[in-house]
């Protein structure tokens, strides 16, 4: 059945795991399946960029900004954090000239200004680093949740036609293209032709730029169409992993396409049995691809 959960792997007893919060579903869905397996999250909610807070407030948290991450790794230590998890989205870069400063971070500044220019694969990097450099172990979310990860084949009772296995696969080759250069991690394709990229907006500006496309000359009159999302090439897998959810699938159905690709074992479905009912709800079709097959 495609709500069946996954068996949650058990963290070692006396571990405790910090979760730096970001936008999404995401940060929820780790902390309430930490929760369940008896292990009580400690949650940095990043401000202005996590949302759902009063499940995210539920645990113990602390609120801080995107420019006091090297206070909140010594809070996390203070805590007792073994472990920590990057989970949800972040909009928006640390300002230098806001930045709070720690004794680790003073001594790190010239390196931090430079990894500050990085594109968003290499400041990732340079965070889990740092992250790493404090004694905290940096674990995936997929290492706590694997049951939010997209099965391959169809999750849905829709399932694609041939025309959309030809949108699948030239959205997905797109979305390869872009990840490659650092730009985004997902395309959309209609008629076998890719129509849109993923930029800076995100998976739901692009979904939004989809619905305004609908009406290009090119695709008046054009229906269906797939959104592909899949890691970048040469990802670190323990940070940003391609995720949808039930916004993503009103955004899709909206936007007048037919489904929904994601990497198979590499990308999330958060609240995955509610996204899952809400693709059958409107007959789209999600279904969990190999890409490196």
């Amino acid at each position: 059945m495609a709500s069946e959960r996954r068996q949650v792997p058990l963290l070692p007893p006396d571990s405790r795991v910090g979760i730096i919060a970001g936008s999404g579903s995401l940060p929820v869905n780790v902390a309430q399946s930490l929760a369940l397996a008896g292990h009580h999250p400690f949650i940095v909610i990043i401000e202005g960029e996590a949302d759902r807070l009063s499940d995210l407030q539920a645990h113990q948290h602390v609120v801080l900004p995107l420019e006091a991450a090297a206070v909140a790794f010594d809070r996390m230590r203070k805590e007792g954090v073994t472990h920590a998890v990057l989970a949800g989205g972040i909009r928006r870069r640390p300002q230098l000239r806001k930045l709070r400063p720690t004794l680790r971070l003073i001594t790190a500044l010239p390196k931090v200004a430079w990894e500050l220019t990085l594109g968003d694969d290499g400041l990732l990097r340079a965070v889990m680093r740092h992250i790493e450099s404090t004694g905290i172990k940096l674990v995936g979310a997929q290492e706590i949740v694997p049951d939010l990860l997209a099965r391959e084949g169809v999750m849905t009772r829709a399932a694609p036609e041939k025309a959309d296995r030809r949108d699948i696969d030239a959205a997905l080759q797109a979305a390869l293209a872009i990840g490659r250069l650092d730009i985004g991690q997902a395309a959309i394709a209609v008629g076998g032709r890719v129509v849109a990229l993923e930029g800076v907006e995100g998976t739901d500006g692009l979904l939004e730029r989809m619905v305004a496309l609908r009406s290009h000359g090119r695709l008046a009159g054009k229906g269906g169409g797939v959104l592909a999302k899949c890691t970048k090439p040469g990802q670190d897998l323990r940070a940003d992993l391609p995720g949808i959810g039930v916004q993503t699938i009103r955004d899709a159905k909206r936007a007048g396409l037919r489904g929904i690709a994601v990497e198979a074992n590499r990308a999330f479905v958060l609240d995955y049995a509610d996204t899952i009912a809400a693709a059958d709800d409107y007959g789209l079709f999600v279904v969990g691809v190999d890409v490196h097959a």
